[in-house]
């Protein structure tokens, strides 16, 4: 008896330990600040007296989000050595980092100020060829021969020698903090999805793109492989949509674990043909992708082009494109295709519009200003600007979608994107210029949507919160089991030392040593035969 009651013992405390470790063993991640030295939007307090929800309400329109300035700050060294411990203690003169949706008096934009704070510059004004989502706008470095076998992986490159751009240190990484891919990974990182990229090929040889781009194909030749890029503006759309993280890398993929198809429409100049931008749409359709990402050499004012588009709709395939700058008729949609066309516009830290894109036509904005990609043959982070990278930040977040809700249509995957858009703007000329607001791909993912009840998002094995309250309810049911299974293993023990009159108060009771089964058996029997004689 002793031994069995050590054994309960040991059972219900392990139970408890393995509860702990449930409920408490997985701390909560909260967003990290960004290092030093790169461009943040961050408010010096004025005042002691300030507070974190007082702050929150005047820049970001919400008391409660105060708590993701204390997340983004707590436990940073500031200038007076004092650290942000509780979040109802503040000290003159700090510098709080903000999140990127922050507007209003004392907001500024640059690195945190080591001595005084540093007034915010305001994002370049594009030029036109950035307007019109052309080539991209960093300065190139003088050309120079490629010594990365991606160069000569396509026959057309035979004999040519690919320029190379030179890197670039970004002065924020404000297009990954306001996108933060990572708080949607928890459910899903695109796999499953295939995303054509059609514009200069993509350079597969590079480290945080290895396994994730195929074959892909060479319009330009006719034959051959499009996982090869001499311009780089492909290869920066995939790093957007695709590249690993890596360690502390400046450039994470929105979907890192979608696969990226090269479509490649152009070797070692800007101009593609209308005939072939027209294939190349049809060969990602036919290759089954379901998300298909318009680079810059793809121009939709074309009627072949714009008839290619058309064509894809009818199947269930999501076609991202840059929003129009010029007066353009966007390829029509077939009555009851299940397609859909998504329009997307560039924007800058500072809400500034990469282009001038014709009214009316926008449907989401996205990052296009000063955003860090990847560079081809071993570059590393070159910045850009382009309509085109705000292409890839769309295309990535419709990855996530479709992956994490693969029985919507392509259409359901745009009302998606747009409904759980952030606004931006003033209410005036919101819809006008920027659609239905800034993608915000942890929401897209996470959020319920009108007719949408059919569609149950897929967890990827990654939503630690559904697992943890599943075996949260399983311990519950197995501590309550046991708790009974003891209370009445001790009930037992404790019948051999009542009173003997116990007996008559339980006469069936098997485990009372008084118990006779044949007598009471006989007298079961005796009781039928006098009832049967009456």
């Amino acid at each position: 008896m002793l031994a069995t009651r050590r054994s309960l013992s040991i059972v219900v405390a392990c139970l408890l330990l393995i509860g702990g470790v449930i409920l408490f063993g997985f701390p909560a991640t909260s967003p990290a600040a960004p290092e030093t030295g790169q461009y943040v939007k961050y408010y010096t307090v004025k005042d002691g007296s300030e507070q974190l929800n007082d702050i929150a309400t005047r820049l970001l329109g919400d008391g409660a989000r105060s708590t993701e300035i204390y997340n983004l700050n707590a436990g940073r060294t500031q200038l007076d050595g004092g650290k942000l411990t509780d979040a109802r203690t503040l000290k003159s003169g700090w510098s709080l980092i903000l999140p990127w949706d922050a507007v209003g008096d004392g907001v500024q934009y640059g690195e945190l100020p080591a001595a005084a704070p540093v007034a915010p510059p305001k994002s370049p004004q594009p030029n036109s060829a950035q307007g019109q989502g052309r080539p991209p706008s960093s300065p190139p470095a003088s050309p120079k021969p490629s010594n990365n076998p991606q160069s000569n992986n396509n026959p057309a490159n035979t004999g040519k020698e690919c320029a190379t751009a030179a890197a670039s240190t970004p002065q924020s990484n404000w297009a990954g903090l306001r996108m933060a891919p990572d708080q949607a990974w928890e459910r899903t990182k695109g796999k499953g999805v295939l995303v054509a990229v059609i514009d200069s090929g993509v350079d597969a040889s590079l480290p945080q793109l290895s396994g994730r781009v195929t074959e892909g194909a060479d319009i330009v030749a006719g034959s051959g492989r499009g996982d090869a890029d001499c311009l780089g503006s492909g290869t920066a759309m995939a790093s957007i949509i695709g590249a690993q993280p890596e360690g502390d890398a400046a450039v994470v993929g929105i979907a890192p674990e979608a696969t990226i198809l090269p479509v490649r429409l152009v070797h070692g100049t800007t101009q593609s043909d209308a005939a072939a931008e027209a294939t190349a749409v049809e060969v990602a359709v036919s290759a089954g992708a379901s998300v298909v990402a318009l680079g810059s050499f793809v121009d939709l004012r074309d009627p072949a082009v714009s008839a290619a588009v058309t064509s894809a709709l009818k199947h269930d395939v999501l076609v991202v494109a840059g929003a129009p700058t010029e007066n353009v008729r966007l390829p029509a949609i077939p009555p009851g295709a299940p397609g859909a066309l998504l329009s997307v516009a560039g924007v800058g830290v500072d809400g500034q519009l990469a282009g001038s894109y014709q009214p009316g036509t926008v449907d989401v904005v996205a990052p296009g200003i000063e955003v860090p990609t990847l560079g081809t043959n071993g570059t590393g982070v070159v910045v850009n600007s382009g309509t085109q990278y705000a292409v890839a930040y769309a295309a990535g977040e419709a990855a996530l979608v479709r992956a994490a809700y693969p029985h919507l249509s392509a259409a359901q995957v745009r009302n998606r994107m747009r409904v759980t858009a952030d606004k931006m703007g003033a209410a005036g000329d919101q819809a006008t210029s920027f659609g239905s607001g800034m993608i915000n791909p942890s929401a897209a993912l996470s959020a319920t949507v009108a007719d949408e009840t059919h569609a149950a998002p897929v967890d990827d094995g990654r939503s630690g919160t559904a697992g943890r309250i599943l075996a949260v309810v399983v311990l519950v049911i197995v501590l309550i089991v046991a708790i009974a299974m003891l209370a009445l293993r001790l009930r037992r023990w404790a019948r051999p030392d009542d009173d003997d009159d116990d007996d008559d108060d339980f006469p069936h009771d098997t485990h009372n040593p008084g118990y006779d089964s044949d007598r009471d058996s006989e007298s079961g029997e005796n009781a039928v035969a006098a009832r049967d004689a009456g």
